[in-house]
């Protein structure tokens, strides 16, 4: 019993690397970022560019998933976006943060000049 399901995760794991994406870069909490995403309206299809930062990330190979938050008038907007999605085309970084935190979620509470993050420099 205990062959068979690890035979059948290699077989599972053997699948996933045939469709995990090599050009994601190194995401971490706290990041700006800028995702390139491919919209479906119909039988026509567009470029979506939407910014801003990583609050969460959650690894699992394959399902790999960040959540990114941003305020749009006064609102605030979160997007889970699955990383090796064939949807997303190109992420990139605009700005690295330092944070002290996994989870940025104590944002949702904040408005304004309280959400800043101190920036990081390399």
């Amino acid at each position: 019993m205990i062959k068979k399901l690890k035979t059948q995760t290699n077989l599972i794991n053997k699948i996933q690397e045939t469709y995990l994406k090599e050009n994601i870069p190194q995401i971490n909490i706290g990041d700006s970022i800028k995702i390139k995403k491919m919209i479906q309206e119909g039988n026509k299809e567009r470029i979506q560019i939407s910014e801003g930062v990583v609050i969460s990330q959650n690894n699992s190979h394959i399902n790999k998933t960040i959540t990114v938050r941003k305020t749009v008038q006064n609102i605030g907007v979160e997007r889970i976006y699955l990383l090796h999605s064939p949807q997303i085309l190109d992420i990139e970084i605009i700005k690295k943060s330092k944070v002290r935190r996994s989870k940025l979620y104590y944002l949702r509470n904040r408005s304004g000049k309280a959400t800043r993050l101190k920036q990081k420099f390399n």
